[in-house]
Protein backbone atom coordinates (compact mmCIF):
# COMPACT_ATOMS: atom_id res chain seq x y z
CA UNK A 1 0.00 0.00 0.00
CA UNK A 2 1.40 3.58 -0.57
CA UNK A 3 0.48 5.92 1.97
CA UNK A 4 -0.39 9.74 0.78
CA UNK A 5 -0.70 11.09 4.39
CA UNK A 6 -1.86 9.40 7.64
CA UNK A 7 -4.23 10.18 10.38
CA UNK A 8 -2.63 10.80 14.08
CA UNK A 9 -5.71 9.30 15.31
CA UNK A 10 -7.30 12.34 16.74
CA UNK A 11 -7.80 14.06 13.42
CA UNK A 12 -11.36 14.96 12.42
CA UNK A 13 -10.27 14.72 8.99
CA UNK A 14 -11.82 11.82 7.19
CA UNK A 15 -10.39 9.21 6.03
CA UNK A 16 -10.46 7.83 2.36
CA UNK A 17 -9.29 4.55 0.74
CA UNK A 18 -7.69 5.29 -3.14
CA UNK A 19 -8.14 1.97 -5.27
CA UNK A 20 -6.29 2.21 -8.43
CA UNK A 21 -7.46 -0.72 -10.59
CA UNK A 22 -6.21 1.09 -13.57
CA UNK A 23 -7.71 3.04 -16.59
CA UNK A 24 -6.52 5.81 -18.56
CA UNK A 25 -6.60 8.32 -15.46
CA UNK A 26 -3.06 6.39 -14.78
CA UNK A 27 -1.37 5.92 -18.15
CA UNK A 28 1.50 7.81 -19.66
CA UNK A 29 2.30 7.98 -23.31
CA UNK A 30 5.23 5.58 -24.36
CA UNK A 31 7.97 8.00 -26.66
CA UNK A 32 8.55 5.33 -28.61
CA UNK A 33 4.99 4.00 -29.83
CA UNK A 34 3.04 6.57 -28.95
CA UNK A 35 0.55 4.63 -27.44
CA UNK A 36 -0.66 4.41 -23.50
CA UNK A 37 0.88 2.86 -20.94
CA UNK A 38 -0.20 2.04 -17.39
CA UNK A 39 2.03 4.62 -14.72
CA UNK A 40 3.33 3.38 -11.64
CA UNK A 41 0.98 4.49 -9.08
CA UNK A 42 3.97 6.54 -7.29
CA UNK A 43 4.26 8.46 -10.08
CA UNK A 44 0.89 9.16 -10.84
CA UNK A 45 0.04 10.04 -7.26
CA UNK A 46 3.42 12.36 -7.86
CA UNK A 47 1.45 14.19 -10.60
CA UNK A 48 -1.29 15.51 -8.42
CA UNK A 49 0.47 17.44 -5.89
CA UNK A 50 -3.09 18.85 -4.97
CA UNK A 51 -4.10 15.71 -2.83
CA UNK A 52 -1.45 16.84 0.06
CA UNK A 53 -3.89 19.89 -0.03
CA UNK A 54 -7.26 18.14 0.65
CA UNK A 55 -9.33 17.87 3.77
CA UNK A 56 -8.95 14.08 3.98
CA UNK A 57 -6.51 11.83 5.13
CA UNK A 58 -5.77 9.25 2.23
CA UNK A 59 -4.32 5.56 1.76
CA UNK A 60 -3.96 4.24 -1.68
CA UNK A 61 -3.75 0.75 -3.28
CA UNK A 62 -2.66 -0.20 -6.62
CA UNK A 63 -3.68 -3.39 -8.29
CA UNK A 64 -0.45 -5.06 -9.76
CA UNK A 65 -0.71 -5.09 -12.23
CA UNK A 66 -3.19 -2.80 -13.36
CA UNK A 67 -5.81 -3.78 -14.95
CA UNK A 68 -7.15 -2.90 -18.38
CA UNK A 69 -11.04 -2.01 -17.98
CA UNK A 70 -11.85 -4.16 -21.03
CA UNK A 71 -10.15 -6.83 -18.61
CA UNK A 72 -12.27 -6.15 -15.89
CA UNK A 73 -14.25 -9.62 -14.33
CA UNK A 74 -16.64 -10.79 -10.87
CA UNK A 75 -13.47 -12.05 -9.68
CA UNK A 76 -11.61 -8.56 -9.87
CA UNK A 77 -15.42 -7.09 -8.79
CA UNK A 78 -14.93 -10.12 -5.65
CA UNK A 79 -11.37 -8.29 -4.59
CA UNK A 80 -12.85 -4.59 -4.63
CA UNK A 81 -15.86 -6.26 -2.31
CA UNK A 82 -12.93 -8.10 -0.18
CA UNK A 83 -10.80 -4.64 -0.30
CA UNK A 84 -13.81 -2.12 0.88
CA UNK A 85 -15.22 -4.96 3.45
CA UNK A 86 -12.16 -5.35 5.65
CA UNK A 87 -11.23 -1.99 5.67
CA UNK A 88 -14.40 -0.81 5.66
CA UNK A 89 -14.13 0.53 9.53
CA UNK A 90 -10.89 2.52 8.87
CA UNK A 91 -12.61 4.80 6.55
CA UNK A 92 -15.61 7.19 5.60
CA UNK A 93 -15.37 6.32 2.24
CA UNK A 94 -13.63 4.67 -1.10
CA UNK A 95 -12.76 6.13 -4.48
CA UNK A 96 -12.05 3.53 -6.79
CA UNK A 97 -10.26 4.59 -10.02
CA UNK A 98 -10.81 2.80 -13.00
CA UNK A 99 -11.23 2.40 -16.64
CA UNK A 100 -14.35 4.35 -18.18
CA UNK A 101 -15.38 1.10 -20.90
CA UNK A 102 -16.50 -1.00 -17.99
CA UNK A 103 -16.76 1.32 -15.15
CA UNK A 104 -20.78 1.12 -15.26
CA UNK A 105 -20.62 -2.16 -15.13
CA UNK A 106 -18.56 -2.44 -12.19
CA UNK A 107 -20.22 0.03 -10.22
CA UNK A 108 -23.52 -1.73 -10.57
CA UNK A 109 -22.06 -5.15 -9.69
CA UNK A 110 -20.81 -3.53 -6.22
CA UNK A 111 -23.89 -1.98 -5.71
CA UNK A 112 -25.43 -5.66 -5.60
CA UNK A 113 -22.49 -6.94 -3.89
CA UNK A 114 -22.05 -4.59 -0.84
CA UNK A 115 -25.77 -4.66 0.42
CA UNK A 116 -26.64 -2.12 3.45
CA UNK A 117 -23.85 0.13 2.17
CA UNK A 118 -23.34 3.20 4.43
CA UNK A 119 -20.48 4.70 3.13
CA UNK A 120 -19.80 6.28 -0.27
CA UNK A 121 -17.95 4.32 -2.99
CA UNK A 122 -16.92 6.52 -5.48
CA UNK A 123 -15.79 5.12 -9.41
CA UNK A 124 -14.32 7.82 -10.90
CA UNK A 125 -11.43 8.04 -13.70
CA UNK A 126 -10.93 10.60 -17.19
CA UNK A 127 -10.50 10.18 -20.93
CA UNK A 128 -6.96 12.03 -20.73
CA UNK A 129 -4.27 10.91 -18.80
CA UNK A 130 -3.72 12.56 -15.53
CA UNK A 131 -0.24 13.91 -16.86
CA UNK A 132 -1.58 15.58 -20.36
CA UNK A 133 -2.39 19.38 -19.72
CA UNK A 134 -6.04 19.38 -20.29
CA UNK A 135 -6.97 16.45 -18.17
CA UNK A 136 -10.20 15.84 -16.39
CA UNK A 137 -8.81 13.58 -14.12
CA UNK A 138 -7.27 16.10 -11.57
CA UNK A 139 -10.94 17.77 -11.12
CA UNK A 140 -12.56 13.79 -11.08
CA UNK A 141 -9.94 12.74 -8.46
CA UNK A 142 -9.97 15.52 -6.06
CA UNK A 143 -14.01 15.89 -6.32
CA UNK A 144 -14.56 12.33 -6.04
CA UNK A 145 -12.94 12.37 -2.63
CA UNK A 146 -14.49 15.34 -1.39
CA UNK A 147 -17.63 13.44 -1.66
CA UNK A 148 -16.23 10.35 -0.25
CA UNK A 149 -15.86 11.74 2.77
CA UNK A 150 -19.08 14.33 3.24
CA UNK A 151 -20.87 13.74 6.35
CA UNK A 152 -23.41 15.65 8.11
CA UNK A 153 -23.34 16.88 11.44
CA UNK A 154 -24.42 13.62 12.85
CA UNK A 155 -21.67 11.68 10.95
CA UNK A 156 -23.41 9.94 8.81
CA UNK A 157 -22.79 10.02 5.02
CA UNK A 158 -24.30 12.02 3.03
CA UNK A 159 -23.90 10.07 -0.26
CA UNK A 160 -24.16 6.31 1.50
CA UNK A 161 -23.95 4.60 -1.76
CA UNK A 162 -21.73 3.17 -4.82
CA UNK A 163 -21.82 6.46 -7.22
CA UNK A 164 -19.89 7.56 -10.44
CA UNK A 165 -18.24 10.77 -10.37
CA UNK A 166 -17.23 12.48 -13.53
CA UNK A 167 -17.17 16.01 -15.03
CA UNK A 168 -19.49 17.57 -12.75
CA UNK A 169 -22.09 15.04 -12.08
CA UNK A 170 -22.40 12.55 -8.92
CA UNK A 171 -24.38 9.52 -10.59
CA UNK A 172 -26.04 6.44 -9.07
CA UNK A 173 -23.69 3.64 -10.26
CA UNK A 174 -26.28 1.46 -11.08
CA UNK A 175 -28.12 3.65 -13.54
CA UNK A 176 -25.32 4.99 -15.54
CA UNK A 177 -24.75 4.38 -18.57
CA UNK A 178 -21.25 5.36 -20.54
CA UNK A 179 -23.22 7.86 -23.12
CA UNK A 180 -19.49 9.04 -24.80
CA UNK A 181 -16.35 7.34 -26.04
CA UNK A 182 -14.52 11.11 -26.14
CA UNK A 183 -16.09 13.29 -24.31
CA UNK A 184 -15.26 14.65 -20.91
CA UNK A 185 -19.05 13.92 -19.83
CA UNK A 186 -18.91 10.72 -20.31
CA UNK A 187 -21.73 9.36 -18.29
CA UNK A 188 -24.89 9.38 -17.53
CA UNK A 189 -28.10 8.30 -16.15
CA UNK A 190 -30.80 8.70 -18.28
CA UNK A 191 -33.93 7.91 -16.46
CA UNK A 192 -32.69 9.23 -12.59
CA UNK A 193 -31.61 12.60 -11.35
CA UNK A 194 -27.94 13.42 -10.36
CA UNK A 195 -27.17 12.88 -6.80
CA UNK A 196 -25.40 15.65 -6.86
CA UNK A 197 -24.25 18.51 -9.47
CA UNK A 198 -20.99 20.30 -8.78
CA UNK A 199 -20.37 23.68 -9.68
CA UNK A 200 -18.64 26.01 -7.36
CA UNK A 201 -19.85 24.50 -4.85
CA UNK A 202 -21.04 21.02 -4.29
CA UNK A 203 -25.36 20.63 -4.66
CA UNK A 204 -26.66 17.37 -2.97
CA UNK A 205 -29.89 16.65 -4.05
CA UNK A 206 -30.51 14.94 -0.80
CA UNK A 207 -34.26 13.05 -1.93
CA UNK A 208 -33.16 10.92 -4.33
CA UNK A 209 -30.01 9.78 -2.53
CA UNK A 210 -30.38 6.26 -0.74
CA UNK A 211 -30.86 5.86 2.95
CA UNK A 212 -29.23 2.58 4.25
CA UNK A 213 -30.27 1.11 8.17
CA UNK A 214 -27.51 2.63 9.52
CA UNK A 215 -27.80 0.45 12.64
CA UNK A 216 -27.27 -2.57 10.60
CA UNK A 217 -23.81 -3.54 9.31
CA UNK A 218 -22.36 -3.93 5.86
CA UNK A 219 -23.57 -7.22 3.96
CA UNK A 220 -20.41 -8.30 1.81
CA UNK A 221 -21.47 -10.80 -1.12
CA UNK A 222 -18.37 -12.32 -3.45
CA UNK A 223 -20.33 -14.43 -5.65
CA UNK A 224 -21.10 -14.03 -9.26
CA UNK A 225 -22.90 -16.35 -11.72
CA UNK A 226 -22.19 -15.05 -15.24
CA UNK A 227 -23.90 -17.43 -17.45
CA UNK A 228 -25.88 -14.39 -18.70
CA UNK A 229 -25.54 -13.46 -22.59
CA UNK A 230 -26.83 -10.16 -23.73
CA UNK A 231 -29.39 -10.37 -27.02
CA UNK A 232 -30.11 -7.42 -29.24
CA UNK A 233 -32.88 -7.81 -30.93
CA UNK A 234 -32.78 -6.04 -34.73
CA UNK A 235 -34.82 -6.05 -38.09
CA UNK A 236 -33.97 -9.76 -39.72
CA UNK A 237 -32.60 -11.35 -36.79
CA UNK A 238 -32.11 -15.44 -37.96
CA UNK A 239 -34.45 -17.76 -36.05
CA UNK A 240 -30.96 -20.56 -36.56
CA UNK A 241 -28.53 -17.70 -34.47
CA UNK A 242 -31.29 -17.11 -31.77
CA UNK A 243 -32.08 -21.03 -31.04
CA UNK A 244 -28.22 -21.96 -31.16
CA UNK A 245 -28.06 -19.22 -28.14
CA UNK A 246 -30.38 -20.22 -26.16
CA UNK A 247 -30.01 -24.01 -26.34
CA UNK A 248 -26.60 -23.26 -24.31
CA UNK A 249 -26.52 -25.39 -21.71
CA UNK A 250 -25.17 -23.41 -18.86
CA UNK A 251 -27.12 -20.40 -19.63
CA UNK A 252 -29.58 -19.38 -16.81
CA UNK A 253 -30.25 -15.86 -18.07
CA UNK A 254 -30.58 -13.04 -21.20
CA UNK A 255 -31.01 -9.71 -20.87
CA UNK A 256 -33.07 -9.06 -24.60
CA UNK A 257 -32.61 -5.65 -25.63
CA UNK A 258 -35.68 -5.41 -27.19
CA UNK A 259 -37.66 -2.07 -29.18
CA UNK A 260 -39.24 1.39 -27.51
CA UNK A 261 -40.93 0.47 -24.85
CA UNK A 262 -40.47 -3.27 -24.88
CA UNK A 263 -41.67 -4.57 -28.02
CA UNK A 264 -40.12 -7.14 -30.51
CA UNK A 265 -40.82 -9.06 -33.60
CA UNK A 266 -43.94 -10.97 -34.02
CA UNK A 267 -42.74 -13.67 -35.68
CA UNK A 268 -43.95 -17.49 -34.02
CA UNK A 269 -40.90 -18.58 -34.10
CA UNK A 270 -39.27 -16.09 -32.09
CA UNK A 271 -42.20 -16.03 -29.28
CA UNK A 272 -42.02 -20.15 -29.29
CA UNK A 273 -38.00 -19.96 -29.09
CA UNK A 274 -38.28 -17.58 -25.96
CA UNK A 275 -41.27 -19.62 -24.52
CA UNK A 276 -39.22 -22.56 -24.65
CA UNK A 277 -36.04 -21.08 -23.07
CA UNK A 278 -38.43 -19.93 -20.30
CA UNK A 279 -39.99 -23.30 -19.31
CA UNK A 280 -36.13 -24.23 -19.24
CA UNK A 281 -35.95 -22.06 -16.29
CA UNK A 282 -33.95 -19.40 -18.37
CA UNK A 283 -35.25 -15.78 -16.89
CA UNK A 284 -35.53 -13.52 -19.53
CA UNK A 285 -35.36 -9.83 -18.85
CA UNK A 286 -36.85 -7.01 -21.40
CA UNK A 287 -34.80 -4.19 -21.48
CA UNK A 288 -35.34 -1.15 -23.97
CA UNK A 289 -32.42 -0.32 -26.41
CA UNK A 290 -33.56 3.34 -26.01
CA UNK A 291 -31.28 5.17 -23.55
CA UNK A 292 -34.15 6.73 -21.40
CA UNK A 293 -37.65 5.48 -20.67
CA UNK A 294 -38.69 2.07 -19.69
CA UNK A 295 -40.37 -0.93 -20.61
CA UNK A 296 -43.89 -1.22 -20.62
CA UNK A 297 -44.83 -4.48 -22.47
CA UNK A 298 -48.81 -4.09 -21.83
CA UNK A 299 -48.59 -0.88 -23.86
CA UNK A 300 -48.40 -2.89 -27.48
CA UNK A 301 -49.13 -6.21 -28.60
CA UNK A 302 -46.22 -6.81 -29.49
CA UNK A 303 -44.94 -7.07 -25.88
CA UNK A 304 -47.78 -7.99 -24.33
CA UNK A 305 -46.95 -11.63 -26.34
CA UNK A 306 -43.37 -11.29 -24.33
CA UNK A 307 -45.02 -11.22 -21.13
CA UNK A 308 -47.57 -13.70 -22.05
CA UNK A 309 -44.76 -16.15 -22.68
CA UNK A 310 -42.93 -15.53 -18.96
CA UNK A 311 -40.77 -12.56 -19.81
CA UNK A 312 -39.93 -10.52 -16.75
CA UNK A 313 -39.38 -6.49 -17.28
CA UNK A 314 -36.35 -5.20 -16.37
CA UNK A 315 -38.53 -1.66 -16.50
CA UNK A 316 -36.00 1.45 -16.49
CA UNK A 317 -33.08 -0.60 -15.96
CA UNK A 318 -29.99 0.20 -17.86
CA UNK A 319 -28.07 -3.05 -19.69
CA UNK A 320 -25.09 -2.73 -17.37
CA UNK A 321 -27.37 -3.11 -14.17
CA UNK A 322 -29.34 -6.01 -15.44
CA UNK A 323 -26.61 -8.00 -16.09
CA UNK A 324 -24.86 -7.67 -13.07
CA UNK A 325 -28.00 -7.67 -10.89
CA UNK A 326 -28.90 -11.16 -13.12
CA UNK A 327 -25.48 -12.27 -11.60
CA UNK A 328 -26.11 -11.58 -8.47
CA UNK A 329 -29.00 -13.09 -7.83
CA UNK A 330 -28.47 -16.33 -10.03
CA UNK A 331 -25.57 -16.61 -7.54
CA UNK A 332 -27.75 -16.37 -4.54
CA UNK A 333 -31.00 -18.19 -5.80
CA UNK A 334 -31.39 -21.59 -7.59
CA UNK A 335 -34.91 -21.30 -8.21
CA UNK A 336 -35.60 -18.96 -11.71
CA UNK A 337 -38.99 -17.96 -10.25
CA UNK A 338 -37.28 -16.50 -7.43
CA UNK A 339 -34.84 -14.35 -9.60
CA UNK A 340 -37.46 -13.45 -11.99
CA UNK A 341 -39.60 -11.80 -8.90
CA UNK A 342 -36.09 -9.92 -7.56
CA UNK A 343 -35.76 -8.91 -11.00
CA UNK A 344 -38.80 -6.96 -10.81
CA UNK A 345 -38.29 -5.33 -7.26
CA UNK A 346 -35.81 -2.68 -6.87
CA UNK A 347 -32.82 -3.67 -4.41
CA UNK A 348 -30.62 -1.28 -4.82
CA UNK A 349 -32.17 1.61 -6.67
CA UNK A 350 -31.82 0.52 -9.76
CA UNK A 351 -35.14 0.60 -11.21
CA UNK A 352 -38.14 2.96 -10.60
CA UNK A 353 -41.51 1.27 -8.89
Amino acid sequence: MYKISSTSGESQRGRVLLIYTGGTIGMDRNDQTGALQPLRFDKLVSRVPELQRVAADVDTYQFDPPIDSSDMQPTLWAKLVELISQRYDQYDGFVILHGTDTMAYTASALSFMLENLTKPVILTGSQLPINQLRTDGKENLLTSIEIATARYRSGRAIVPEVCIYFHGALLRGNRTTKQAADAFAAFESFNYRHLADVGVSITYHNGHILTPYFDRPIRPHFAMDSNVVVFTLFPGISEENVRHMLAAPSLRGIVMRTFGSGNAPQQPWLIDAISEATRRGIVVVNVSQCMAGRVEMSRYDAGLRLQQVGVVSGKDSTVESAITKLMHLQAHYADPEQVRTMMERSIRGEISF
